[in-house]
């Protein structure tokens, strides 16, 4: 492997873990939290978490691509961890841009829940890329 190319994948890597900080610290921070504008703060960071977890995703991706004219080769439990992580990726930026599109009119109960499975969705995410590291 090249320089650059370790250079590509370490830098996209540091902005993955930056995005998965953001989704994990952010729900789980704005989930014991009450007051209504820092969650709402607090959104906008966990759904830039996880924008930014499905683009660096993909961008591991093309740098493969890029170098070795194929996608990663993966199968059984790395196939499974990466269909998580793109779940997970997909329901919580949806989950977020619906809690800033719609949270004003929720219950202090269904801003929690929102909370919540946020969390879930950030906590399943990182846990699944462990599997996905090491059966890939």
């Amino acid at each position: 492997m090249s320089f650059v190319q370790n250079l590509s994948y370490s830098t996209i890597q540091v902005v993955h873990n930056f995005g998965a900080v953001a989704t994990v610290g952010g729900s789980l921070v704005a989930l014991s939290l009450r007051e209504k504008a820092t969650r709402r703060r607090l959104a906008y960071l966990v759904l830039g978490g996880w924008l930014t977890q499905a683009a660096s995703g993909a961008a591991f991706g093309l740098v493969s691509y890029y170098y070795y004219h194929q996608f990663p080769d993966i199968s059984g439990i790395a196939i499974y961890a990466l269909g998580t992580k793109m779940i997970c990726a997909s329901v919580g930026t949806l989950l977020c841009a619906i809690y800033l599109w719609r949270c004003a009119g929720w219950s202090q109960i269904a801003r929690t829940r929102a909370w919540l499975s946020s969390s879930v969705l950030a906590i399943t995410a990182i846990s699944a890329a462990a599997f996905l590291r090491w059966f890939a």
